[in-house]
């Protein structure tokens, strides 16, 4: 029997019975809405530090050859208890999103010396500027202002991304920065980092990393790079 001769059957008045469609529907509206909030509060939420979700070292890994940290650059002390490293792209979009994790990062447990961080550059073929980009950071690394010329353009990033005069841009962030920029400028020209930039990436090749971003708390790969993942494995690391 359909829905309209069950109304009939049971002698429900039409109106009362679309008033009733009505409020079932706010009530099943409003369980949805709070099952979606609530969905994102937990998502939000970083993994507790011991939870069997968190990414573990294969079985086979050995520890990360760190000899090959001196291709990448790295900021925090030599002999800290967890070494985190970014294999990244300055054009890709979601290593611009895994930066706002990263400069927390720094600023919670690179700067109490808990942690080192390490960024390795590998530029994809599919984007023109992934090299020149990586090439002004190391420019500004010359005069000691790598990590605010790497933040900045992650930060950035829609504003150089598809410029054919990305070099231009860069040489007004470093001015930005108060740098040289006639200096800054003869850095580019002459492609004075290629080889160093070129060695990080074969760095990422004999490692087998192929995607961006790729991160590693110690010889662990992330599965989800962002905050939440990235501070509970550091977490559990530093308790071991």
């Amino acid at each position: 029997m359909g829905e309209a001769k069950r109304r009939q059957a049971g002698g429900a008045p039409t109106g009362q019975g679309r008033g009733g469609k009505r409020t079932g529907w706010m009530i099943a509206g409003g369980a949805i809405a709070l099952a979606l909030v609530a969905g994102v509060v937990w998502l939000s939420q970083p993994p507790a530090a011991e939870s069997p979700s968190l990414p573990v070292a294969a079985a086979d890994a050995g520890p990360f050859p760190a000899e090959l940290d001196r291709y990448g650059v790295s900021i925090g002390p030599a002999d800290a208890p967890v070494v985190v490293r970014e294999f990244a792209d300055y054009q890709c979009p979601a290593c611009a999103n895994f930066a706002e994790a990263s400069q927390k990062l720094k600023a919670e447990f690179v700067a109490s010396g808990q942690v080192r961080f390490v960024y390795f550059d590998l530029p994809l073929r599919q984007h023109a500027n992934a090299i020149p980009a990586a090439m002004a950071a190391r420019c500004a690394g010359d005069q000691d202002q790598y990590w605010p010329m790497h933040e900045r353009l992650f930060a950035r990033q829609s504003a150089w991304s598809d410029s054919e005069s990305a070099a231009e841009i860069f040489t007004r962030y470093a001015g930005d920065l108060g740098l040289d920029q006639s200096r800054f400028r003869r850095c580019m020209a002459t492609d004075l980092h290629r080889e160093a930039i070129e060695n990080s990436a074969a760095v990422a090749r004999q490692l087998r990393v192929m995607s961006t971003p790729t991160v590693m708390v110690d010889n662990i790969p992330l599965t989800r790079p962002g905050w939440g993942q990235l501070s509970a494995v550091v977490e559990r690391e530093l308790a071991r």
